[in-house]
C-alpha cells in the first residue's frame, strides 16, 4: 500500500470514529456534540488537523474541549472549522499538553451497586484517578428512580445526588458502603487548589450538561474539604507498592472506569495480569472493545454506546458512560 492510500485509509478510519462518536456517545446527550463530530466527519481540512495528532490526542471530546478552553463554545460546524483553521497551533498545543480526565462522578451511581455486595468495610483504590472525585462514593447521594440512597457523611457544602435510571435487576442498596481508605493513582493528577485545572475538568463536561456541571463543582467542593489521597505513578509499575498500603482489615477494591482505552492493548493484558497477581476485588467499568475477553462472557455482544461494568473480569451490568444507566444483567450470589 503506497503512503497515500494509508493517509486516506487512517483518514476513512478517523472519519468513522467521529460519526461513531455522534452516533453512540453523543446522541441524546449533547445535541451540539453530535453536530460537532458529524461536522468533523465532512470536512476534510478538520480531519487533516486531527490526523496530524498523535492516535492518542485524536479524540471527539479532547479536540472539542480544547477549542471551547481556549475560544469558547462554537456555534456549529463551520464555525468550529473557522476557530481550528485560524487557530490551529493553539489548540494543537493545548490538545497535546492535555487530556480527557473528566473524573465524571456520576459514574459513582453505577459503581455503587458493584461496591454495596462486597465484604465491608472497603479500602478504594481508583486507577487513572484524576482529581479523586469517584474515590468520593460514600459523600454523596444518590436517586434510582423512586429510590433514593443518602450520603453517609455530612459535608459542609450540600452534596450532590446523582440521578441514574436502573433495571429492576440492580441490587440497589439501602445505604452507602463503609469506606476507611482510599487512595488515586495518576500519571497526572489534577489539583483542585489549581484554578486552570479546575476550570479544564468543567470545560471537560459537554455542552446541555448543565446538571452534571453543577454535580461537578459540587464534587470538587466536598473533595477539597475532605482530599482523597493521590498518587503520581503508573499503573503497571506503581500499583503494587501502592496497594500494599490498604489496612489488611478491609476489602481492597481497585477499580477503574474510561481509562484503559488510553493506553494500549498490551499494557491493558498487563495490567489485568497485575490487579489479579494482587489480594484485590477488581471493578472496571470501560467501554467493551476495551477488555475483549471481559465482553466474550456475554451470551450477546453490548449495544453501542454502553460500558461494561465487570467483577473480576465477570461482567455484571451494562453501564451509561457518565453514570447515568444501569442495567444489571444478574444478581451475584452474596
Amino acid at each position: 500500500m503506497s503512503a497515500a492510500e494509508d493517509e486516506s485509509a487512517e483518514r476513512d478510519a478517523l472519519r468513522a470514529r467521529y460519526v461513531a462518536f455522534a452516533e453512540n456517545e453523543a446522541r441524546g446527550v449533547s445535541p451540539l456534540y453530535e453536530r460537532l463530530a458529524r461536522a468533523v466527519a465532512a470536512s476534510e481540512p478538520l480531519l487533516r488537523f486531527v490526523s496530524s495528532l498523535p492516535p492518542a490526542k485524536r479524540q471527539p471530546n479532547l479536540l472539542f474541549a480544547a477549542v471551547r478552553y481556549l475560544y469558547g463554545t462554537p456555534d456549529d460546524g463551520p464555525h468550529l472549522a473557522d476557530l481550528v483553521a485560524r487557530h490551529p497551533d493553539p489548540i494543537r498545543a493545548l490538545m497535546l499538553a492535555r487530556g480527557t480526565q473528566t473524573n465524571e462522578p456520576g459514574r459513582c451511581a453505577v459503581l455503587l451497586p458493584a461496591l454495596a455486595g462486597l465484604p465491608q468495610p472497603l479500602a478504594l483504590l481508583e486507577v487513572g484517578a484524576s482529581a479523586g472525585l469517584c474515590l468520593l462514593p460514600d459523600w454523596y447521594g444518590y436517586r434510582y428512580g423512586s429510590r433514593q440512597v443518602a450520603p453517609r457523611h455530612t459535608a459542609l457544602y450540600p452534596g450532590p445526588v446523582f440521578p441514574c435510571e436502573a433495571n429492576a435487576a440492580t441490587p440497589i442498596p439501602r445505604v452507602v458502603p463503609e469506606i476507611v481508605w482510599r487512595a488515586g493513582l495518576d500519571l497526572n493528577p489534577i489539583d483542585l487548589a489549581d484554578p486552570e485545572e479546575v476550570a479544564w475538568l468543567e470545560t471537560l463536561v459537554w455542552p446541555g450538561n448543565s446538571g452534571r456541571e453543577q454535580r461537578l463543582r459540587a464534587t470538587m467542593r466536598i473533595a477539597r474539604e475532605h482530599p482523597p489521597r493521590l498518587t503520581r505513578g503508573d499503573l503497571l509499575a506503581d500499583l503494587p507498592a501502592l496497594a500494599a498500603q490498604a489496612p489488611r482489615d478491609a476489602t481492597l477494591v481497585i477499580f477503574h472506569s474510561a481509562v484503559l482505552a488510553y493506553v494500549t492493548p498490551e499494557i491493558r493484558a498487563r495490567f489485568a495480569e497485575t490487579v489479579r497477581a494482587l489480594n484485590a476485588v477488581w471493578i472496571s467499568n470501560e467501554a467493551s472493545s476495551v477488555l475483549p475477553e471481559v465482553a466474550a462472557r456475554l451470551a450477546v455482544p453490548p449495544p453501542a454506546g454502553r460500558f461494561l461494568l465487570a467483577i473480576d473480569g465477570e461482567p455484571v451490568a451494562l453501564t451509561a458512560p457518565h453514570g447515568q444507566a444501569i442495567e444489571w444483567l444478574h444478581r451475584r450470589e452474596s
